[in-house]
């Protein structure tokens, strides 16, 4: 099979072909021009010699003796002796169809040849009218003009033949062409070197791309293509690089989905394996209390497969839908939502009068599990507050605990997805509650955070802050609590080989602990002191 061209060949074929072509046309556009100066030189020399030798005759006298010419042999052989020839130019004089007189020497040939002597013979001695004529001879194609000569008494008759060798007045041309198309062989040659150096340096970056697309792999993912300049070339090579960045966290995002799925599933199916081998099928006692902690297993599960969907929904682009969100109305609503999840002192600290961009519904879910987590790691009858607010051009929702808080360097770990701190080991969740509220704070282009919610360190405020107005919420850097996951099955959820269906499970993985402690972050500003010093509680 024909090994195909690559692209540096067709470049260089086409610039060989171009350069060719244009001087294929310069040539003969050239060759053309000066042929056609050429040939207009010698129209013109000849009309001049004709013209000469017409005054000569028309005076009818010898310069030399001033005497009358008496013959025909007489004006013919003066008029050749008076004229010197042009360059490629004869002169041959003719009486009664035979040649006399001629100059210069290699003349000689044309006088003889049989095609001018015919034309010769052809001309009536007794015509005025001037014969031209172009002609195949000895000596190569001439254009010749004969003059019939006749003096009135005279029995003879002659012709005055002015010739100018077409071939010998074109070799000068004939040599420029040649040396044109030896110098155009050579420009080709050069050419074609440059443009091939030029084309391998251009298509380098091209070149290295292709090789790290061979070299990239699902376990060479880091390998990036170098990006020199600022041309179209650069651009494609980052934009590759981009690509490559995205399905690297795409196979980042499967393996952590998968990873997380098999270590948090492991646990319960263990439970749930243990329980059914020591299960007693002839006790109706022991049968029920397995159910029972069956379900509630299976409800966890379900619960973590739940959460890990929803993070791995985090990285598409429609994961938040923006719209208009009255940030009062939004807050007053997770109020009343919050107060059935538990018997604590809902407040208000805050609330912002505004119109901000947002998904209210995502908004909401993450206040929610805020609120779940506070009631969480709060007796009942404790103060559990709720705020919002528009702060240097920023929306804020917050929910402020009065429990045992979260130490300063958990704080930022707490985001990660089953991590725990202390005050949440031995609590029920699935982990990712505070990961699914940094991405949908990352989804609104802002972030979360955690800080304490009293002076003395206890307590703990968890805030979203988001654009509150300009270009529509995206991701302005801060990271996702849920990697992207492009290509991974889960529906409802089918995780590498466990499916898992309402409660049917075989397969999974899963071992460690989550942690669903309240968390967040909040900046310092008027509202965050007043919750602090305990201001603005008053029922709702």
């Amino acid at each position: 099979m024909r090994r195909p061209l690559t692209v540096r060949a067709k470049v260089v074929a086409s610039v060989l072909a171009m350069t060719a072509l244009g001087l294929l046309a310069t040539g003969l556009l050239t060759d053309a021009i000066q042929t056609r100066t050429v040939v207009d030189g010698v129209d013109e020399d000849l009309g001049q010699e004709v013209e000469e030798f017409r005054r000569l005759a028309a005076t009818g006298v010898d310069p030399d003796t001033g005497e009358p010419f008496t013959s025909v042999e007489q004006l013919l052989r003066v008029a050749i002796e008076r004229n010197v020839p042009g360059a490629h130019e004869a002169l041959v004089t003719f009486r009664d169809g035979d040649p006399e007189l001629y100059s210069p020497a290699w003349a000689a040939a044309l006088a003889d040849d049989a095609a001018l002597r015919a034309t010769v013979a052809g001309v009536p001695p007794d015509t005025a009218r001037v014969v031209e004529r172009h002609l195949d001879t000895d000596v190569g194609r001439v254009h010749s003009v004969v003059v019939p000569v006749r003096i009135d008494g005279e029995p003879h008759s002659g012709a005055y033949v002015v010739a100018v060798a077409l071939d010998r007045a074109l070799e000068p041309q004939a040599d420029l062409m040649r040396t044109f198309t030896v110098v155009g062989v050579v420009v080709l040659v050069l050419v074609g070197i440059v443009a091939w150096l030029v084309a391998g340096r251009l298509l380098r970056p091209l070149t290295l791309l292709g090789a790290t697309a061979r070299q990239v792999g699902e376990d060479r993912l880091d390998l990036r293509a170098p990006v020199r300049g600022d041309d179209d070339v650069a651009a494609l090579a980052r934009t590759f690089n981009t690509m490559l960045d995205r399905l690297a966290a795409s196979f980042e995002g499967q393996r952590q989905f998968l990873d997380d799925a098999g270590h948090e599933l492991r646990t319960p199916l263990t439970v749930l394996r243990g329980n059914l081998e020591v299960l007693d099928p002839d006790d109706p006692a022991d049968v029920a209390e397995t159910r029972a902690l069956l379900l509630d297993e299976i409800a966890r599960m379900s619960r973590i497969v739940e959460d890990l969907v929803l993070l791995a929904k985090a990285e598409r682009p429609d994961f938040v839908r923006a719209a208009p969100v009255d940030l009062g109305r939004l807050t007053d609503d997770l109020l009343d939502r919050a107060r059935a999840l538990g018997d604590r002192r809902w407040v208000v600290d805050a609330r912002a009068d505004a119109v901000v961009p947002g998904d209210a519904q995502r908004l909401t879910q993450a206040g929610l599990q805020l609120a779940e987590n506070a009631v969480k790691f709060t007796a009942p009858g404790a103060t559990v507050a709720v705020g919002s607010g528009v702060v240097d051009g920023r929306a804020r929702l917050w929910v402020r605990d009065t429990g045992p808080g979260v130490p300063a360097a958990d704080r930022e770990r707490i985001f990660e997805r089953f991590a725990r701190g202390d005050a949440a080991r031995g609590t029920r969740g699935s982990g990712l509650g505070l990961a699914i509220v940094r991405a949908i704070a990352a989804g609104h282009g802002g972030h979360a955070r955690a800080e304490a919610a009293a002076p003395d360190g206890g307590g703990l405020l968890v805030e979203l802050a988001w654009p509150a107005a300009g270009a529509p919420p995206g991701d302005d850097g801060a990271a996702h609590a849920g990697a992207a996951i492009d290509g991974a099955a889960v529906d409802g959820a089918a995780i590498d080989g466990a499916a898992i269906d309402g409660a049917a499970i075989a397969g999974a993985a899963i071992d460690g602990a989550a942690v669903d402690g309240a968390a967040g972050g909040v900046d310092d500003d008027p509202r965050q002191a007043a919750a602090r010093a305990g201001a603005s509680e008053g029922e709702r």
